[in-house]
């Protein structure tokens, strides 16, 4: 019933503007075992290439180990401990081998009036980083810093307030070290068929320019869904996803230039299957 942690401002109109929408080919296909190991393997085609990633998930009581290794030879070990010490209280340890300096350790902290996300990297000279934000479910503001102690400098500082009722959530939040505004909103129109509205407004004050996204979704039964979504530059992208069993879902989406027609359209398809 909090405010939840800082990358929740907004997070419902991001989703709505931007999750499923792709261009590219991507297969996922998740399987358990008998003794409760998820291995989740996954293609992906991007133009003329093709990246692929394996992962897997074993969780024992409290405690989630994942391990991820991709086309590029990396892999990536994420333990994450829930409860420890406290209830609310979450700990991630994550290394990618062979990076050596990728080595780091993140404490989430949710409580009924604030959530805090602490990371620090394991290396001589880390990157800290700490956001946070207070209030309660209708109302919390955030901040989001980073600093590299090698430079000594902030690289990261982000700011955001969140306004919700039953219906609408709107966001305010400064990006980019205070390059960037945005202003979002997220309105749901009916909840039987899902149906919502939302925009994105974004200013930049070094480029002096204003970007303008508008979506919307609606559910054409309760198994498909479809969105549709398009921005002040005039590209104009649609999807429609159908779950034709439970956690599996068929996603069709496609984007077009509307100030370029003579050029080729870009379409791209999902398929993610679950036991």
């Amino acid at each position: 019933m909090g405010p939840g942690l800082y990358f929740e401002i907004g997070r419902k109109a991001r989703e709505l503007l931007y999750r499923d929408y792709q261009t590219d080919h991507k297969v996922t296909v998740t399987t358990c075992t008998s003794n409760g190991v998820e291995i989740t393997a996954s293609g992906t085609r991007k133009n003329d290439l093709i990246f692929g990633e394996i992962q897997s998930h074993i969780k024992n009581k409290n405690v989630t180990f994942d391990v991820k290794t991709n086309s590029d030879s990396n892999v990536t070990t994420t333990i994450t401990i829930d409860e420890l010490a406290s209830p609310g209280l979450k700990t991630i340890f994550s290394f990618v081998v062979p990076d050596q300096r990728s080595g780091k350790v993140e404490i989430q902290y949710l409580h009924d009036y604030t959530g805090i996300n602490a990371s620090i990297g394991l290396t001589a000279n880390p990157v800290v980083n700490l956001s946070g934000a207070v209030g309660s479910k209708t109302l919390s503001v955030g901040a989001d810093v980073a600093f590299d102690t090698t430079t000594g400098k902030f690289i990261k500082y982000n700011a955001g307030l969140s306004i919700t009722n039953a219906d609408l959530i709107a966001a305010l939040t400064l990006n980019n070290r205070g390059d960037s505004l945005t202003a979002s909103y997220y309105h749901l129109v009916k909840s039987l068929s899902r149906t919502a509205v939302g925009a994105e407004l974004t200013h930049s004050f070094s480029s002096n320019e204003n970007t303008l996204t508008f979506g919307t979704q609606h559910a054409l039964d309760r198994l498909t869904t479809v969105k549709g979504r398009i921005n002040s530059y005039g590209k104009a992208s649609a999807l429609i996803q159908h779950e034709w069993k439970p956690k599996s879902f068929l996603t069709i989406s496609g984007e077009i230039d509307t100030k370029a027609i003579e050029k080729s359209s870009k379409v791209g398809l999902s398929l993610v299957l679950r036991p």
